[in-house]
């Protein structure tokens, strides 16, 4: 009898753990594919965020570290944007409104990351797309949780193309920590 307790206090105690486990499971990002952003801002229009990184840049890994694994971050992001995380050395073709775009041995980079960042390859970049018809808008470099959010925010609460950047800037205040 006193087996049959400690085996079924255990196994309850297990079948909790697990539970708990999945209760605390850390909130991701939600990146998908340009496919599916093209698809989805056609039904629903949000921004899209494109995190362009490498797999061998240093500072592309803090910021997924330092940055994008931040709970404000991550749900501000996900509701305020679609996400694509882009390896910008990828050799597969990319279609992208309607241009379809590959590998550009001459850069040794993918075409589609020559075209989102004007020729200006540096890694990590953030790329804000405001809408469906807007130009691609690139922001260089390793961002801090503040900076990202200065410019998240600019561009995810519709503020691009109706107020200067400048003039934002100015009056924002930072609530990301």
């Amino acid at each position: 009898m006193q087996k049959v307790v400690t085996v079924s206090f255990l196994a309850t105690i297990l079948f909790l753990g697990t539970g708990f486990t999945q209760m605390k499971k850390k909130a991701a990002l939600n990146w998908i594919s340009f496919e599916e952003a093209a698809q989805l801002q056609q039904e629903k229009p949000l921004p899209i965020l494109i995190d362009v990184y490498t797999h061998w840049c240093g500072w592309c890994k803090v910021m997924d570290k330092k940055t994008y694994s931040k709970p404000v971050v991550i749900e501000y992001l996900n509701k305020k944007f679609y996400l694509i995380k882009f390896n910008a050395e990828t050799k597969e073709p990319i279609t992208w409104r309607g241009k379809t775009y590959t590998y550009n041995p001459q850069y040794r980079t993918h075409g589609l990351a020559v075209a989102l960042l004007n020729g200006e390859l540096a890694y990590p970049t953030t790329v804000f797309i405001p809408d469906a018809q807007s130009q691609p808008q690139p922001v260089p470099g390793f961002l801090e949780t503040q900076e990202l959010e200065l410019m998240a925010k600019y561009f995810g609460e519709g503020h691009f193309g109706k107020t200067a950047f400048e003039s934002y800037a100015k009056k924002f205040r930072p609530e990301w920590k």
